[in-house]
């Protein structure tokens, strides 16, 4: 029986990181020169895409996480196409140091919820009558090293 009690105290200990819900919170697709944008294209497009994670508390160990990617398609001048997608997901931490939860929130979270809110914009631009865009690995951890170093710089400035 004591092994019993201490496998239990062992595990309340281990660092958990689960996936309550992954969803979609918005989605926007705008093509606003069809039907001619959906012609023979001369080159390849200019696209720029651009992805934003934010983050907020919804208790003491859930979280919600939103991943935001935005983006459009120009060619000479004339926008093809523009999507904004907002692809949320609630998570609970437990048994982590707080000095480690933002990171993982941050860097882990959204590595998690990337392939899904990466299909639904392919599916999105496909159904726009454009080739499926496919969003190439997104370095979250890059990311989070950038948006820190800014805001570093900001509070010394």
């Amino acid at each position: 029986m004591t092994d019993a009690n201490s496998n239990g105290a062992a595990n309340e200990a281990i660092p958990q990181l689960n996936v309550l819900a992954q969803y979609t919170k918005d989605l926007s697709f705008e093509n606003p020169n069809a039907p001619r944008s959906l012609g023979p294209q001369e080159g390849s497009p200019n696209i720029s895409i651009q992805v934003n994670v934010n983050l907020r508390q919804l208790g003491d160990t859930d979280y919600e996480v939103e991943l935001v990617l935005e983006g459009s398609a120009v060619e000479s001048a004339t926008t093809l196409f523009k999507f904004e997608c907002t692809y949320g997901g609630v998570f609970r931490l437990q048994n982590i140091p707080e000095t480690e939860l933002h990171p993982i929130l941050m860097i882990e979270c959204p590595r998690l919820m990337f392939p899904f809110a990466r299909q639904i914009v392919a599916d999105a631009v496909r159904g726009g009558g454009f080739p499926p865009l496919l969003i190439d690995p997104i370095d979250f951890h890059a990311l989070y090293r950038q948006r820190v170093m800014e805001a570093q710089s900001t509070l010394a400035s």
